[in-house]
């Protein structure tokens, strides 16, 4: 069975009250449920963390590459815009990851439009809303196995 690891960074708690106009109204624990639902139905697991705190999130990453993890879904929030040390935790692990954004961050601030991530990423899903985590859990299973 494919494990799949769902990782969210800083504020992603906040979903649906969070701006809502931007991020939309479903909350994290629907997403996660959402994603458990959808590799379920493909014969595949998924472990889900939430952390406001960049080491949790490494700490993480290194596990997986011992956990039997197949591939990781990560929206990294603002260390998306920030983070050598996420990165450089992704290419270090080797793991297949794919990074989601809710909202299109291309239609947004100048800042948001650098990833230190994506170059690294096995797809990139961006701006459709909470879905694109259903869509990269399906990306991964397909390329790795479920």
């Amino acid at each position: 069975m494919t494990q799949i690891l769902l990782l969210n960074g800083p504020n992603l708690n906040l979903l649906g009250t969070r701006e809502p106009e931007i991020y939309g109204r479903e909350t994290l624990a629907d997403v996660e449920a959402m994603v458990t639902a959808v590799a379920s139905a493909r014969g595949a697991t998924v472990a889900c963390l939430q952390s406001n705190h960049e080491g949790v999130l490494i700490d993480r990453i290194h596990a997986a590459r011992l956990d039997g993890t197949r591939a990781i879904v990560i929206n990294p929030g603002g260390l998306t815009h920030t983070s050598v040390a996420l990165r450089d935790a992704l290419a270090g692990v080797a793991l297949p990851f794919f990074e989601v954004h809710v909202s299109n961050v291309h239609r947004r601030e100048s800042f948001r439009h650098h990833s230190y991530l994506s170059e690294l990423a096995a797809g990139i899903v961006i701006g459709f809303g909470v879905r694109g985590y259903a869509m990269a859990v399906e990306a991964a299973i397909d390329r790795f196995g479920a």
